[in-house]
């Protein structure tokens, strides 16, 4: 077993351990306005600096809560970034954008930052029109190798001298669109500087044969490293004891660590021997062919220089010293150059350190109350992430054919104690969701039960296989889609308002929409059990605190609605007007409360509520009554209204009246507009979009 070595010397000069609740102290970063105002500084100014700066990332992110360790994370590397590189001129682009909130500090930004992911404050992730300095609107993983390259190759045809720069975490380099963007870097020899930020993190713990690759690299305790002149040099690195890239490794391989540790230095010396050259300790700089024949030596496997890149690192992403000296380098280099640094996430914060999952993003941090609420009771509210993660553990308890696939998404999608409990049905593939989509379908060709539980967001980038390697099958997949609708401060590029649309128009689909946590529950038995390809949509976040009825062993009938709700009914003549509102999932609440208030000031009309569970197949049988009794129809859902659940109705209802030569009956469909919808609290883009009681009640009135 390799012993770790001493603990390496810290580039920190600070650690802390509480987030401070006053604004700190920070003159190096007020005296930042932009990253010119950083070029003046000395290095050792620059450690002070980044000090400061994480200083006060703790007390800003205390105050607006967002993404937190890994902005705590980059610190350093943001600094000798725009430090080295002539930003905006040169494109620097974020991957994903968690960590951008470094970025957006010394981008003229700091002060607003406590206002990020407000309403009308700073965006969560970097955006265009928000500053010249955010070259790329980002939020969705592995995109930003695709974006740098095409930024290169627009500037070379441009005659622009500037650099290309995309900074990608090692859990975002899972994804396959990295990888198509690395083979067309050099394919088109594409002037494009790539920053893998290794931490073994996505959100969770990186997982794979990369993660594995990138640890290998990391633990041999070499690096590649760049001369004055351009070339590539061989070095030592010290291995700290509290490396997590170390750790990991031993997790996963320590036959191999017990055998590397006794052949490598052997293996040094032989190679070294072989060359006739001095011990590395006597090493300074070599000619470029012998550097470059034992960077080839020591590093036989390493994937970016059998792609094509040239390959320095992997380096402290925390001396910000050194880092500034590598960028200085490379950016002399033409053509595709990979930059390996390793930084842990949440450094500097002794408690994200050690548990950087839980850090990945926090709340806003309690304000001081002297009152206290002690005597009074609590009630327990359930995530809809938590009803999924209850029903498949109950399921798993008896199918054993149940298989549960996630896209790096254990945590959010409340999979860790099904993992726990079964982990040889549970598989979390990194950040692939179209491999998450078609390994389904493969696993349902043998007659297992696949759940594969995703963000609505990021069905989208399955949405291919979703169509060829399900559907088209009729395979027996089922999706466990969280994070539908609108989903508050995250904003536009993680709302989940397109998931209907995108999928009731293929064949096959069953899509259904619960109102409740028991619902949900009971939808997803339902459609677990139903054979087919299926999807149950719910809502990011808590319940209404509705208590699951495990006793129900019924499934809900497929495309059945209910009714929910009437009020009127007792005062209505049958010449009355009627009103139905058709209700998909979240919207189900909603139009009860809407509904009790509009009879109060129509009481003549009769309002009914149907909860209608299904956005696909519709309930054509309720359809067809409410037509026949001449009511006039309301649809509303959290969703885009352009085809969507509403739209699903409106066709029915046309191909219907045209078939029978009746006059169209009025139809409202209450929805969100056709347009992204700004950052905010979820309660303020209901509002916004008019999908609260006080909007649908307003809507509904202008009608009646």
């Amino acid at each position: 077993m390799l012993k770790p070595a001493k603990k390496a010397v810290t580039h920190l000069q600070k650690n802390f351990e509480q987030m401070p609740v006053q604004r700190p102290v920070t003159p190096l970063l007020d005296a930042i306005d932009c990253p010119d105002d950083l070029k003046k500084f000395s290095t050792e100014q620059l450690r002070t600096l980044a000090d400061e700066l994480r200083e006060f990332l703790l007390y800003s992110v205390g105050v607006s809560g967002g993404h937190f360790g890994s902005n705590l994370g980059v610190v350093e590397l943001t600094i000798a970034l725009h430090y080295i590189f002539n930003t905006p001129h040169d494109q620097l682009v974020w991957d994903v954008g968690h960590q951008a909130y470094p970025h957006k500090i010394l981008t003229g930004r700091r002060e607003r930052l406590t206002s990020i992911r407000s309403q009308n404050g700073l965006t969560a992730f970097p955006e265009r029109g928000e500053s010249e300095f955010d070259t790329f609107g980002v939020g969705h993983s592995s995109t930003a190798i695709s974006a740098g390259v095409g930024m290169s190759l627009a500037m070379r045809h441009l005659g622009k001298k500037h650099k290309a720069i995309a900074v990608v975490g090692d859990g975002a380099m899972t994804g396959g669109m990295a990888f198509e963007a690395m083979n067309d870097a050099v394919q088109q020899n594409a002037d494009i500087i790539v920053v893998l930020n290794d931490n073994d993190m996505s959100i969770s713990q990186a997982t794979g044969g990369f993660s594995k690759h990138l640890a290998t690299l990391w633990q041999r305790g070499l690096a590649v490293d760049i001369d004055k002149d351009g070339k590539p040099i061989i070095t030592k690195r010290t291995i700290a004891s509290d490396d997590r890239r170390i750790r990991h490794y031993l997790h996963m391989a320590n036959e191999v660590f017990d055998d590397l540790s006794v052949k490598i230095p052997k293996k040094i010396s032989e190679k070294i021997a072989e060359q006739g050259l001095p011990t590395p300790a006597q090493l300074e700089r070599l000619p470029e062919k012998i550097a470059n024949k034992i960077a080839d030596n020591m590093f036989p496997e390493n994937l970016f220089k059998a792609i094509g890149f040239q390959y320095f690192g992997p380096f402290d992403g925390h001396d910000v010293a050194k880092l500034a000296q590598v960028f200085e380098r490379v950016k002399q280099l033409n053509g595709a150059v990979l930059v390996h640094v390793h930084t842990v996430k949440g450094k500097g914060f002794l408690p994200a350190e050690s548990n950087p999952i839980t850090y990945h993003a926090i709340s806003k941090l309690p304000k001081q109350s002297t009152k206290t609420d002690e005597n009074k009771p609590t009630k327990v509210v359930k995530k809809y992430s938590q009803v999924f993660g209850e029903f498949i553990c109950d399921t798993a308890n008896f199918d054993k054919n149940l298989m549960a696939i996630t896209p790096a998404m254990a945590e959010g999608s409340g999979m860790v104690e099904f993992a726990k409990q079964f982990p040889k049905q549970y598989f979390d593939v990194a950040i692939a969701e179209q491999h998450a989509v078609t390994l389904a379908g493969g696993m349902a060709t043998q007659g297992v039960k696949p759940i594969v539980a995703i963000y609505s967001t990021f069905l989208q980038r399955g949405y291919d296989q979703l169509i060829h390697d399900v559907a088209l099958q009729n395979l027996d997949v089922t999706f466990a889609i969280d994070r539908a609708g609108l989903v508050g401060e995250d904003g536009a590029t993680h709302a989940g308002v397109f998931d209907i649309a995108f999928m009731r128009t293929v064949p096959n689909m069953v899509i259904a929409c619960p109102k409740d946590e028991n619902e949900c529950y009971h939808l997803l038995k339902t459609c677990y059990q139903y054979q087919g390809t299926t999807a149950v949509r719910y809502p990011r976040g808590n319940g209404l605190g509705v208590a699951i009825d495990k006793n129900l062993t019924e499934n809900y009938p497929i495309g059945k609605a209910v009714l929910e709700k009437t009020v009127n009914n007792q005062n209505v003549n049958k010449t009355d007007k009627k009103v139905a509102l058709l209700a998909f999932g979240s919207m189900v609440k909603t139009s009860v409360d809407a509904c009790e208030n509009l009879a109060e000031n129509f009481p003549k009309i009769q309002f009914s509520v149907y909860n209608m569970r299904f956005a696909k197949p519709i309930d054509n049988e309720l359809l067809d009554e409410l037509l026949e009794n001449n009511y006039q129809i309301i649809t509303l859902e959290e969703h885009q209204i352009m085809g969507g659940a509403g739209s699903a109705v409106n066709e029915y209802i046309l191909a219907k009246t045209v078939t029978n030569r009746q006059a169209l009956p009025s139809v409202l469909n209450i929805g969100i507009a056709d347009s992204f919808i700004p950052h905010a609290s979820h309660q303020q883009q209901l509002t916004y979009c008019g999908l609260d009681v006080a909007g649908v009640v307003q809507k509904i009135q202008q009608i009646l």
